[in-house]
């Protein structure tokens, strides 16, 4: 194979920057089916953005024999089902995060990736930026020293109570359309050590007066490996618009990033150490859009098995982090029946 073809299940309002616009930038990728439950807003969506085939259906799309790989931007509470639908059509997934409603979900995703031998991608886009490798760099060369504190949040105003991401039966709340980042991020900033686990420790959440099991705002305390300790915040409350940081505390020093999700917009990468303090400056690669770093991270998987920085299985620990703070905040697992 030498080009990828991809195709849309569901005209979702993240799929233009998150597919739509990298697709164009990348000469090997095309976009070249959708398919809404909503025909109409297929074809317009089609329309809009150039695209050839409008399928009748989901199950249509995965059927379609020019298409090699689907992106799913659906609700959190329809990744799992499609995506596993996907893989057994033959097709690549590269899905929203999170990739599943729970750990359980994911584990059967990544069970199904295993077992096709297919690329399934989590689409942590932040994660194939430059901006988080160099915080990851940083760490690895050791400059602040031992890890002792991490801090991540993810907060932006939602006031639209009826937005399906206060929907329960579709996986919704501030946890996992926000927090999922924060959450992801915290593990991939964190000491490893063998056999040893994040653990979370304690969660307080803000809950919608209609429907108690829905979070608006979630805090979060974790113990990582070698003692560290760690905390995490998402709010879909923010009087701000937006709040996205990152920090890591050394015995030596800190480094730390605002705006760590997007960072091609704007961000401030700051470390200390040794008494200094410096501003990391990433220059042209930073202004690149992390979508487009994402796209082309999951060609390299589909056209040279290249691995991906967030495979199935990555989704499995995310998943099992959420369902812990969940549970230590007195609500229910999302997806649990």
């Amino acid at each position: 194979m030498e080009r990828m073809r991809i195709g849309v299940l569901g005209a979702a309002r993240i799929a233009p920057a998150a597919l739509v616009k990298p697709g164009r930038l990348i000469p090997e990728v095309t976009v070249a089916a959708v398919a809404a439950r909503d025909a109409g807003r297929a074809e317009a969506f089609a329309r809009k953005h150039g695209i050839r085939t409008v399928h009748a259906s989901y199950a249509d799309l995965l059927a379609d024999p020019q298409l090699d790989a689907v992106y799913i931007p659906l609700p959190n509470g329809l990744h799992a089902e499609w995506t596993m639908r996907a893989l057994e059509a033959g097709k690549h997934v590269l899905c929203e995060k999170p990739m599943t409603a729970n750990e359980t979900e994911a584990r059967q995703v990544a069970a199904a990736a295993e077992r096709t031998g297919l690329v399934c991608m989590e689409a942590f886009h932040y994660r194939y930026h430059p901006v988080a490798r160099r915080m990851r760099e940083i760490l690895d060369e050791d400059e602040i020293g031992p890890v002792r504190h991490i801090s991540a949040s993810m907060c932006f105003p939602l006031p639209s109570l009826g937005d399906i991401r206060y929907a329960y039966d579709l996986a919704g709340g501030a946890l996992m359309d926000a927090g999922c980042y924060p959450v992801n991020a915290l593990r991939m900033l964190a000491p490893t050590a063998a056999g040893a686990r994040i653990e979370v420790v304690d969660a307080r959440a803000t809950t919608l007066r209609r429907d108690r099991r829905i979070d608006r705002a979630m805090e979060a305390t974790f113990a990582l490996p070698g003692g560290a300790t760690a905390e995490v915040r998402c709010s879909m409350l923010s009087r701000r618009m937006l709040a996205m940081t990152a920090k890591v505390f050394g015995e030596r020093g800190t480094v730390s990033v605002s705006n760590y999700v997007a960072p091609q917009y704007r961000y401030r990468f700051t470390v200390e150490a040794g008494g200094r303090k410096r501003r990391e400056h990433l220059g042209q690669a930073a202004k690149t859009s992390s979508y487009q770093y994402q796209l082309q991270a999951f060609a390299d998987a589909v056209l040279r098995g290249t691995p991906p920085a967030t495979p199935a299985a990555d989704a499995v620990e995310t998943m099992r982090l959420i369902d812990g703070i969940y549970r230590k905040a007195g609500l229910p697992v999302r997806g649990a029946a």
